[in-house]
């Protein structure tokens, strides 16, 4: 009891409420068809051609987050709704935990950094294999900070026959972990730009600062080299093989992404969830310009293509937020330094002190269960999922029997493959399969109404619509002779054909 210190106590706050922040009930709709993957696969095998729209079906597909499908679906048939949270929030945790092990400084400049990355990440954490990548992104960037920063780059072991000193270099765990991450999901590509960054800011480091501090030598930029190059090989370690390595380029070379897909825009500053975003990147700056501490070059470079990276899509800021909470508390703690404002640990309180500290901890665990309890009350979570999700709409579908062909809101496309698993779709999350030009001809012209919507439509024999209430191609049936509208609520419309056996 007497080593639960202010400082420990601080921690374990820390992580609980990180914990309970991250707590949140699962609306995204493309958690749904992932879990309908993962189902897919275990009982049907691996998926290598589509077997859920029907525009797309047979074509060829590389699912690359199979593995994380398993487990989402493991996890949704085990506990739930409160399952795929607890899962969200628990990796959050360890994602963040990693970012604290980074960070320099006393305990409660860390809190300072970390909840301010936390919340900067927390606009991305949502029940999907993302979340894995966020984690996996974090311990590795923890294992390219232990190689730069800890002295000796190698730990020991004793060899259990000859009692010998047998050296493992950590940096050799990076090839598991990305082999792991390419069959969890393609953010595995997250990797390779850490390790590139990292590769570059040490050969910028010794070429204009070799003296400086922490500058990785050559030998071990050559060791870096290496482990990227076995990392690449051991991504092929999959079901789809070399074709596993092509999903990256294959999607951000979707335009249609950028142009009509929020989470790959731009984030817009107006709204409050991107300004810890802000408050990070200005925050960045004015610590590496109010100490004296030199910036190093990997840290730049990383910061700053990060910060690039996030600029460009929404999508990206969390991974942002791994990358700078740390440099920003490295640049805060030397500031802190030069002026002397440092506080010394207390090793060790009086037992009334530790009693004190327990109950803090008490109570602070106890309202944060709370409030993951009360963010996962069945009420509470059917509620959310109904202003989110089309949920009243598919119930009129199943109870009237409309059938398809199905012309869907894209983004409701993911939840539709699981809500109705026997009636495909015409467009869902999965940008890969579907292409640029189908994506931006087929889909999002129509769907807001441009010229050329009615022949998309007698092109796929549509004989069912289901899009959002306020959207263009809504307004226009609802003027359209041969169409009827047959259900129509605040969040979702479905028109059907007049005269169409639906109706």
């Amino acid at each position: 009891m007497r080593r639960l210190t202010i400082e420990r106590t601080a921690f374990i706050i820390l992580f609980a409420l990180l914990f309970a922040l991250a707590t949140r009930v699962p609306v995204d709709t493309d958690v749904w068809w992932h879990i309908r993957s993962g189902e897919y696969t275990l009982t049907q095998g691996m998926i290598y051609a589509d077997p859920f729209s029907f525009t797309k079906a047979g074509t060829a597909w590389t699912n690359h987050s199979w593995g994380a499908q398993i487990i989402l679906y493991a996890i949704w048939q085990v506990a739930g709704s409160f399952g795929l949270a607890i899962y969200t929030s628990a990796l959050a945790t360890l994602g963040m935990w990693f970012v604290y092990r980074m960070s320099s400084g006393s305990v409660y400049l860390r809190a300072f950094a970390i909840v301010l990355g936390a919340a900067t990440a927390a606009v991305f954490w949502s029940p999907r294999p993302q979340m894995l990548s966020f984690a996996l992104s974090a311990a590795l960037l923890y294992i390219l900070y232990w190689h730069k920063y800890e002295s000796g780059h190698d730990v020991t072991r004793p060899d259990d026959t000859s009692g010998r000193r047998i050296t493992f270099d950590r940096l050799w765990l990076i090839p598991p972990l990305m082999a792991l991450w390419g069959n969890l999901h393609a953010g595995f590509s997250i990797g390779f730009i850490l390790l590139a960054g990292s590769i570059a800011g040490e050969i910028a480091g010794n070429l204009f600062n070799s003296k400086g501090e922490h500058v990785v030598p050559w030998r071990g930029i050559r060791k870096l080299a290496l482990v990227t190059l076995v990392s690449a090989a051991a991504i092929v370690i999959n079901p789809y093989g070399l074709n596993m390595l092509a999903v990256p380029f294959q999607t951000v070379s979707i335009g249609a992404l950028q142009n009509f897909i929020q989470e790959w825009n731009t984030p817009n500053f107006h709204e409050r969830q991107n300004w810890p975003f802000i408050a990070l990147l200005l925050g960045l700056f004015g610590a590496v310009g109010a100490s004296r501490k030199q910036l190093d070059w990997t840290d730049f470079l990383l910061t700053a293509g990060t910060a690039f990276m996030g600029l460009l899509a929404g999508r990206n800021v969390a991974l942002f937020a791994v990358v700078a909470t740390p440099v920003l508390t490295r640049h805060l703690d030397a500031m802190l330094a030069e002026r002397g404002w440092v506080l010394k640990p207390v090793q060790r309180v009086t037992p009334r002190m530790a009693r004190l500290n327990a109950l803090i901890v008490a109570l602070i665990g106890f309202a944060a269960l709370a409030k993951v309890l009360l963010v996962l009350d069945v009420k509470t979570v059917d509620e959310a999922q109904r202003e989110f999700l089309p949920i009243a709409a598919v119930e009129h579908m199943q109870s009237a029997g409309l059938a398809g062909p199905l012309f869907n809101s894209y983004n409701w496309g993911g939840y539709l493959i699981y809500a109705l698993p026997d009636e495909p779709v015409f467009v869902d999350g999965r940008t890969d399969l579907y292409g640029d030009t189908f994506l931006t001809e087929s889909y999002f012209r129509p769907a807001q109404g441009a010229a050329g919507w009615r022949d998309v439509l007698a092109q796929y024999s549509i004989n069912t619509v289901l899009v959002e209430a306020q959207s263009g191609l809504a307004r226009a049936l609802r003027e359209e002779a041969g169409w009827r509208l047959d259900y129509e609520d605040e969040m979702a419309v479905i028109f059907v054909r007049a005269g169409d056996e639906n109706g």
